[in-house]
């Protein structure tokens, strides 16, 4: 059976991932598929083939698809190329599923999120609907929770919340002055972990557009939906990702399991027992028990001069 919702697929300059992950698409038959592509960086030798092999993958589409492309003609980089690719592809749709080259979905992902995003298309309250689960064991007897973290390896939103997105966080000064965004935090200590990242992100010295998306989140009292088995597996870990770049790390490759009939949450409240793991262990393990935990590759180019208060 063919998907209605439509997928937006993020590619670059890694035709063997993107091949993956279209097999994984093409295995749900999307009937819209729109295609965003950055281009060539002028100072890496050879990546322009690289760049012509992963977009041909595209073609090798031969089921009954809208396939549309918007492509960079010059290397933008990940903030500006995927910030504006989904821009494009929400004028384009009401409603997405989104993937990455490195973001392999179990095939269950899919109608996941087709359900969801009917179920909670007019909750405001619900801002995503992502594919990941980190946890180390399930948290609830349904099929998913609600946390205040945006995981988007693998998710699903609606126009409707995407155009809360800025990448400017331009309101941020403000929320910082009158204090207002620290009720999205579990406690002051948190909250003073973020601030300078969320400083060098309104500086433009951070190449990403995941965090403001997730200040989005936070800034609109939004809520992400997060499946109680893990249905993405990020594949890209290594030299040539943007940000994964340790394969060692416990993130790379985690196993999917499927997800059947979808058991509801009965309230709309996010799990804290979950949210603190992820902070613990994935955003910011100086949180962690254990105050000798070593700081993720990721965490320590962004934050190269931080000290633990």
């Amino acid at each position: 059976m063919a998907l209605e919702t439509p997928i937006a697929f993020c590619i670059f300059n890694r035709p063997a991932l993107t091949r993956k992950v279209f097999e994984a698409i093409a295995v749900a038959k999307p009937r819209r598929l729109l295609v965003i592509g950055d281009g060539a960086r002028a100072n890496r030798p050879g990546e322009l083939e690289l760049v012509d092999q992963t977009r041909e993958i595209i073609g090798l589409v031969n089921w009954d698809c809208d396939v549309q492309v918007n492509y960079a003609s010059q290397n933008m980089g990940c903030k500006q190329r995927i910030s504006s690719g989904l821009d494009w592809a929400f004028q384009q749709s009401d409603e997405l599923i989104i993937l990455e080259d490195d973001c392999l979905p179990d095939p269950s992902f899919f109608s996941y999120c087709d359900e969801l995003l009917e179920r909670y298309r007019d909750d405001d309250r619900i801002m995503m609907i992502s594919g990941d689960n980190f946890q180390p064991q399930p948290r609830t007897n349904n099929s998913y929770y609600f946390s205040r973290w945006a995981h988007i390896w693998g998710w699903a939103s609606w126009r409707r919340a995407w155009e809360h997105f800025d990448m400017e966080i331009s309101t941020w000064p403000r929320a910082k002055a009158d204090h207002s965004l620290r009720s999205a935090f579990s406690s002051e200590r948190e909250y003073r972990n973020w601030e300078p990242i969320l400083d060098r992100q309104f500086a433009g010295e951070i190449d990403t557009w995941d965090f403001p998306w997730q200040y989005a989140c936070w800034a609109n009292h939004g809520l992400s939906i997060i499946p109680e088995q893990n249905l993405i597996s990020n594949i890209g870990f290594g030299g040539d990702a943007t940000h994964t770049v340790d394969p060692e790390s416990h993130l790379a490759n985690r196993p999917t399991t499927a997800i059947g009939e979808l058991v509801h949450p009965p309230l709309i409240l996010p799990n804290h027992e979950a949210d603190q793991h992820t902070l613990e262990n994935i955003f910011d393990p100086m949180f962690s028990p254990q105050p000798s935990t070593p700081k993720p590759k990721w965490y320590r180019r962004l934050m190269p001069t931080r000290k633990a208060a």
